[in-house]
């Protein structure tokens, strides 16, 4: 199991938009993100700043985060929610969220 953090700005002025959508996220979203091996996926919000954290249980992380990307309707969603959203400008060459550093972790 692979568990990531990541870190994104939220605008805002789409603080309540952003909560809205999240509170009611699309069902085909939730099933890619089950059959894609993603689970006890959360985020939280503080200052204008997202954290999320999830855990991947698959074996092929690349791969399903591809086929991710290719669904039509996680399309549909990354563009109502990107809009909302303002990555780091440290991130990384292809990241949107930033992905952070594991130094801890406890059972």
């Amino acid at each position: 199991m692979k568990r990531l953090g990541m870190v994104i700005g939220l605008r805002e002025d789409k603080v309540e938009e952003y909560k809205k959508l999240h509170a009611a996220v699309w069902p085909e979203v939730l099933q890619n993100l089950t059959d894609l091996n993603c689970r006890n996926y959360s985020i939280f919000f503080r200052n204008n700043m997202l954290f999320s954290y999830m855990e991947y249980w698959g074996d092929n992380f690349d791969r399903d985060m591809k086929l991710m990307a290719n669904n039509k309707t996680v399309k549909k969603w990354w563009a109502v929610c990107t809009p909302c959203q303002i990555p780091l400008p440290d991130r990384k060459k292809g990241e949107w969220w930033a992905a952070m550093e594991e130094v801890f972790h406890h059972d």
